[in-house]
């Protein structure tokens, strides 16, 4: 398993349990079996393929091209793209918050940041 697949596993993950949706919802948007996806999800896939990763871009409304350069595949603008950007912020992007939400997603990651330094 490479780093870049575990992480892109990771995120997927996060990014299927922020939005409630269980492996089989996924897989089936997909078009992959619940299998497949806990195996991509857990960072098993060295190499999945591109076709499977703009499915699963598609059904999340992310970026393909960020999933497949956290896949490990280089793609032509990802030099000069910044890389702090990943699946879980460009799902937050891309999502509609009420100001609730903002205030609440804020906070949050202000605690976490806070925890991050001690």
């Amino acid at each position: 398993m490479s780093d870049a697949t575990s992480t892109m596993g990771i995120e997927l993950r996060r990014l299927r349990e922020l939005r409630g949706l269980t492996l089989r919802e996924v897989s089936a948007a997909a078009e992959i079996s619940p299998a497949y996806l806990l195996k991509i999800e857990k960072g098993g896939v060295n190499d999945p393929s591109p076709h499977v990763l703009e499915r699963i871009a598609r059904f999340f409304g992310v970026s393909y091209l960020g999933l497949m350069d956290q896949a490990g595949y280089g793609t032509s603008d990802s030099d000069s793209r910044p890389q702090r950007s990943g699946i879980l912020a460009s799902a937050l992007a891309s999502e509609s918050l009420t100001e609730e939400e903002q205030k609440a997603v804020t906070a949050f990651l202000a605690t976490l940041r806070a925890q991050s330094v001690d």
